[in-house]
């Protein structure tokens, strides 16, 4: 046996010499005769990129770009106030939160007898007006203080998603000088706290998509992937938890939000959906209704609702409610499910409230002078004046000045909006890239679902919430000519070049629109100057 192993041993190493003393040549020839690539036998393994690694330098940016983010936001916050008058529909909010504060928490709103919004924004603001009094500054605090959150919030989102510091700085720079976060963060309205709850959902949903993959990778490595067909077990994911709460935050603050948890419970189903895939599990789309879905029920929806619910706790807990003990009165004393009798009256009160808002349509004459749809919102096409003062006004050099706050995007940004998303669904839906579609889910949620009730009134500052979602993008883009890949260092320097005076003409033509955004007085033809469209009249 060992002769004839020996035999073929020996056979074996002349074929082997034979074939070595073909030369190159013959290795030339195979290599152009071959159709059928070579393909490694064993999964590839994806790249270990669960996030940005330039931590110093990603706070540095994020504290710089904050404290900008400070003093544009509260420079002279306290004004206009029209001699301490609440403007536009502050004068709902601030006067319900300051009821608020001298009611235990509960709002009757008695010159209208209903209340139309959840509590939570109104209790946001109740807090600065307990720091400061009932004045502009009160009013304006919590806001304020928000829309701070809301720029550290896009700078470190399209940091994470871009991974590059860069980017996110840019981000920064340009949702401070977007005129619709600027004039939402310092008004007290409703949007600014909206849009700064959706957008740190939407903050925590990426990350737990980075975590996602990390825990997926470890698995991979240690084995654990084809444990089962359905891939193995994440754990608990705290990163949408804290966005279930942060969406019922949202829908607490008014019941837009509920487009955002459905939204975004698509888009991490999504998420998982692609992870488990790229990480070779063998029948992934089972794993993740396995494994998946029913905590994603679980934590963007009824932690939500949960939410939701304890926001009314002060109107639970009051005897003088808006229709707080309605059970035997407006409703029957039976239910068909064992519901308590203070969450069936809170449903009534609900159910009224949302009369009133379907009931305010253009069929029934309900018309307002700066009421728009949403087919304008995307270019910025009807602002909303918030306040304006043309009579016996000093301040300007002139005999009249004009004081006036409008709630406008900056249109270096919102004129360039439907090339911007045509690129961003080119690139996302074309090329694949997840990074772009996250941010039109983002944008479409604040968008899209206020076409299904065309000729409801509504305005413009709607699009508060997709104010940040158009930012990102926009910093993508810019992140995009940056970093294109294959390019010499002359177009390297162009794109650098480009970036640069598209960011310098961001900042300058938000500081030319500054004094209609914060009530400055100018003159009437400065004035003339700052109406750039007839539809801003």
């Amino acid at each position: 046996m060992r002769s004839e192993g020996a035999a073929a041993d020996v056979r074996s190493k002349g074929a082997a010499a034979d074939v070595r003393s073909k030369g190159a040549a013959a290795d030339e020839l195979v290599a152009r005769e071959r159709t059928v690539p070579v393909i490694s036998p064993g999964p590839l393994v994806p790249v270990a990129d669960f996030g940005p690694l330039d931590r110093f330098q990603g706070w540095m940016m994020t504290a710089v770009i904050t404290a900008l983010a400070a003093v544009t936001r509260f420079l002279n916050l306290q004004s206009p106030t029209d001699a301490g008058t609440p403007i536009f529909d502050e004068k709902h909010y601030a006067p319900q939160a300051w009821q608020m504060l001298h009611n235990n928490g509960v709002e009757d709103n008695p010159g209208y007898g209903l209340v139309v919004h959840p509590p939570v924004g109104k209790q946001l603001i109740a807090i600065g007006e307990a720091m400061f009094g009932y004045n502009g500054l009160g009013w304006r605090f919590s806001g304020a203080v928000c829309g701070v959150i809301l720029v550290l919030l896009v700078a470190r989102i399209a940091r994470r998603i871009s991974r590059s510091t860069l980017v996110g700085g840019i981000a920064g720079l340009l949702v401070i000088a977007d005129g619709v976060s600027f004039v939402t963060a310092r008004t007290a309205l409703l949007d600014g706290f909206l849009a700064m709850f959706v957008v740190a959902a939407f903050g925590c949903l990426i990350v737990d998509r980075d975590q996602v993959r990390e825990r997926l990778h470890v698995a991979l490595l240690e084995g654990r992937i084809a444990e089962t067909a359905w891939g193995p077990r994440l754990g608990v994911r705290w990163w949408r938890f804290g966005a279930g709460v942060l969406l019922g935050l949202a829908c607490a603050t008014k019941w837009s939000g509920l487009y955002f948890v459905m939204f975004f419970g698509v888009m991490t189903v999504a998420f998982d959906i692609a992870a488990r895939r790229q990480y070779r599990v063998p029948r992934p789309w089972l794993g993740v209704f396995r494994r998946d879905v029913g905590p994603s029920l679980y934590a963007l929806v009824l932690i939500p609702f949960g939410v939701y619910l304890a926001s009314y706790s002060a109107w639970f807990a009051s005897e003088t409610g808006i229709n707080r003990h309605q059970v035997g009165r407006s409703i029957g004393p039976d239910s068909v499910l064992p519901i308590p009798d203070a969450v069936r009256s809170l449903w009534h009160y609900t159910y009224a409230a949302y009369r009133f808002h379907s009931g305010l349509t253009n069929a029934d004459g309900n018309h307002h002078p700066w009421e728009s749809k949403p087919w304008t919102w995307p270019m910025s096409l009807r602002p909303v004046l918030y306040a304006i003062e043309t009579e016996n006004v000093p301040g300007c050099g002139a005999q009249s000045c004009v004081k006036a706050v409008m709630l406008v995007g900056t249109p270096a940004m919102w004129f360039v909006a439907v090339p911007v998303l045509a690129w961003a669904v080119w690139r996302a839906f074309v090329k694949g890239d997840w990074r772009y579609a996250a941010l039109l889910v983002g944008y479409s949620a604040g968008f899209l679902p206020w076409f299904a009730d065309i000729d409801r009134q509504m305005y413009f500052f709607y699009a508060a919430t997709m104010a940040p979602f158009l930012v990102m993008i926009i910093a993508m883009i810019l992140g995009d000519i940056l970093y294109k890949p294959r390019q010499n260092a002359e177009r390297r320097t162009l794109g650098l070049l480009v970036v640069c005076c598209y960011v310098a003409l961001v900042i300058t033509n938000f500081a030319w629109l500054y004094p209609i955004l914060t009530g400055l007085p100018i003159s009437q033809s400065t004035w003339n100057l700052q109406i750039w469209l007839p539809s801003w009249r």
